[in-house]
């Protein structure tokens, strides 16, 4: 009589960006794998924009040029944090105009969600400032409803519209909310700043060619705890 073999359960995490997976929620993902999780890391957008977003800048490198070497850094950082290269999947929707294909990419989420029947699936919270995040949010919540999932659903932050008010009002906003759930990653924050060191791209090359670097607030990924919305 053949043994019955356990089947994984499995999580997806959504990253607009290559990076976001790793910024957002890089320590759950560490967490969850030692727990016996396997995690799936889908890349919506190719990045290919981020410096000219951030500096204005369409060359040196080009937006090929970048493209290329994001995906390589995402592929870097997820092996750090435990996640084999044939688990994270590349939709390569141009950077910036994921809003513009929304109705595409809803097909692609829909074939992921239905491939692994995730228990878990992390994506950006809809308070985010960047356009791919708004949308990446509207995509995979509005999927998850259209298929009539149970899977829990975690929503992290990178950048909220209210950010620019300052750490203290984004505290303030977040203490009155009751729909928040912490993570303990304590113990797995040297990897994931290992993995965040991997995108040298944004914290190398934009901080050299500014008087103060472009991500000089990376620690506030690296708390202790990792804040999701649920």
């Amino acid at each position: 009589m053949r043994e019955k073999v356990a089947v994984r359960k499995k999580i997806v995490v959504f990253a607009p960006h290559p990076d976001d997976e790793t910024f957002g929620c890089g320590g759950t993902i560490v967490k969850r794998l030692g727990e016996g999780y396997e995690v799936f890391i889908v890349v919506m957008t190719d990045g290919r924009h981020a410096f000219l977003n951030v500096l204005g800048l369409g060359s040196d490198p080009s937006p090929v040029e970048l493209k290329a070497i994001r995906k390589e850094e995402v592929l870097r950082a997820a092996k750090i944090l435990g996640v084999p290269s044939e688990n994270l999947l590349f939709f390569d929707f141009e950077d910036m105009a994921l809003r513009w294909h929304e109705a595409e990419a809803e097909e692609k989420v829909l074939e992921v969600l239905k491939k692994y029947s995730p228990v878990e699936v992390y994506f950006p919270c809809k308070k985010d400032a960047n356009v791919d995040h708004q949308a990446a949010n509207r995509i995979i919540k509005g999927s998850i409803e259209k298929l009539g999932l149970s899977t829990s659903q975690y929503k992290y932050s990178i950048s909220q519209k209210f950010a620019r008010l300052g750490p203290f009002v984004s505290r303030l906003l977040n203490f009155f909310r009751h729909d928040l759930v912490f993570v303990d990653v304590s113990a797995y924050l040297s990897v994931k700043e290992a993995a965040i060191e991997e995108f040298g791209s944004e914290i190398e090359a934009l901080s050299h060619r500014q008087k103060r670097p472009v991500i000089e607030n990376c620690r506030k990924f690296l708390k202790d705890k990792e804040m999701f919305y649920l």
